[in-house]
């Protein structure tokens, strides 16, 4: 069974940095890909920034330039550097977990962990 943990959110400044870890400490049988996404309040789900077991990347243009996601694949951990924050990255960002070829769709989810951000 896949487990995720997310860790490092909080509340920072705008213009601040914070780092989000997420680390599969369950099964990894079938998991290629993970990511990052945010539910701001009020609003739906979204893609944040994919990875590959490769390093494959994508990113959601509203962070490009501003977040950077990393895998260490040996302790199945995945990253978010979150650089220049806005009021608007204010969310609960979940980790998820999945295969590539489905991506951007995610098969396992984090608990998630909030990300306040203010002006």
């Amino acid at each position: 069974q896949v487990q995720l943990v997310e860790s490092g959110g909080g509340l920072v400044q705008a213009g601040g940095s914070l780092r989000l870890s997420c680390v599969n400490s369950g099964s990894t049988f079938n998991i290629n890909a993970m990511g990052w996404y945010r539910q701001p309040p009020g609003k739906q789900r979204e893609l944040v920034a994919t990875i590959t077991s490769g390093g494959n990347t994508n990113y959601a243009d509203p962070v490009k330039g501003r977040f950077t996601i990393a895998i260490d694949n040996a302790k199945n951990t995945v990253y978010l550097q979150m650089t220049s924050l806005k009021p608007e990255d204010t969310a609960v960002y979940y980790c998820g977990a999945g295969r590539w070829w489905r991506l951007p769709q995610i098969d396992y989810w984090g608990q998630g962990t909030q990300v306040t951000v203010s002006a």
